[in-house]
């Protein structure tokens, strides 16, 4: 494909033009690594409200006037009286005092907040550098793409608590899931971005031609690890982690008891916290052998150049990492520290995982697809 000054000058546009585009490739890329920075801290933060119960403590959604939480007592005991009307406070909170509830709404409002502060992050540099002209037309499809993939995030985070809110108060484990996998695809989306702007020429033609066939078995992680996620969303939201505290077998058991308790026996493997639970085992096993298999076939071939090789054994080293920290949350009975810090590693995976995939596909150059 054509470059960036290709890409402006066959647009019409002057030299001193494309050459301004060319100066914000840097400041671009900031914006996307920006974009993925505080997705991962969004991610953090919307752990440790899940995982303090406290994200059905904002009953309403209001993207403006939201911004502005209680102040006096008289505003914290109308919010209070307004979360006492729901399933959550009437069934799991009875005698809750207010002091507990200002914790839980805390931890939702800096949730929210988080979100609104990537949204501005993201659109108020679009419109410099759209001012500027730094933003050629893939440039700009890519960031309509974030836009709304942002957009939807938002609808997605009200419409998964308002399940909460309804008869039962735990959000669906379905929504949690799409609310999850959409951060994760924002935030693939900002790394891959901001890649492919790095500056600098392609790798040589030997790591085109050895490295690149690690290709088919980083695509086998890379499905291994989206299941992966969304059965760990689906443990998260079912409480799964929380059922047989063992390791490695559950109640005695490779296939636990109770595995197959509803009808048909597929809906198990996503309504039934203990099935649920076994197939996030499963599963982060086959990840952890998949990632160890590619590497050491990369390795023994010997086409791995320097920077396959730091991104490889970094993989190996997270996934490692991940799989003691998935063991240890189950054993603890899903401490918040522990848990927190399962997820994140997970996006932190998923990272690496890009980046390597970037490497050996050769998107290196700004502006090749």
């Amino acid at each position: 494909m054509m470059d960036t000054y290709e890409v402006v000058t066959r647009g019409g546009r002057s030299r001193p033009h494309a050459a301004r585009a060319e100066r914000s490739r840097g400041a671009l890329q900031a914006w996307f690594w920006s974009g993925a920075a505080l997705t991962f801290v969004i991610l953090v933060i919307g752990g440790i409200t899940r995982l303090t119960q406290s994200g059905l403590s904002m009953v309403d959604w209001q993207p403006i006037m939201g911004v502005i939480p209680p102040r006096s007592e008289a505003q914290w005991l109308a919010a209070f009286d307004q979360y006492r009307q729901y399933p959550e406070y009437q069934l799991l909170r009875r005698g809750m005092t207010l002091a507990e509830f200002q914790f839980i709404f805390f931890w939702e409002y800096l949730h929210r907040m988080a979100a609104r502060a990537i949204g501005l992050v993201f659109i108020v540099p679009f419109l410099i550098f759209w001012i500027r002209g730094a933003l050629d037309r893939r440039l700009m499809k890519r960031s309509l793409l974030l836009f709304s993939l942002g957009g939807a995030q938002a609808v997605m985070g009200w419409y998964m608590v308002m399940s909460g809110l309804v008869d039962v108060p735990f959000v669906s484990h379905y929504r949690l899931a799409a609310h999850l996998m959409l951060a994760f695809a924002i935030f693939g989306l900002c790394v891959w971005f901001a890649l492919d702007l790095r500056s600098g020429p392609g790798s040589g033609a030997a790591r085109r031609e050895g490295v690149r066939r690690a290709t088919t078995g980083l695509w086998v992680i890379g499905g291994l690890l989206a299941v992966q996620v969304l059965w760990g969303a689906f443990v998260a939201g079912l409480k799964a982690g929380l059922v047989y505290p063992t390791f490695p077998l559950m109640g005695g058991a490779l296939v636990p008891p109770g595995m197959l308790m509803l009808q048909p026996a597929l809906l198990n493997l996503f309504d039934n916290p203990i099935a649920v639970q076994w197939m996030h085992r499963v599963l982060g096993t086959a990840l952890a052998a998949a990632v160890l298999v590619v590497y050491a076939r990369a390795w023994w071939s010997g086409v791995m150049d320097r920077h396959s090789w730091l991104l490889g054994t970094g993989l190996v080293a997270i996934v490692a990492v991940q799989y003691l920290l998935g063991v240890l949350t189950v054993l603890f009975h899903v401490p918040v520290s522990l848990a927190v810090a399962h997820q994140a590693t997970a996006l932190l995976l998923f990272g690496v995982w890009l980046g390597w995939l970037h490497h050996v596909r050769g998107v290196t150059a700004p502006g090749r697809a």
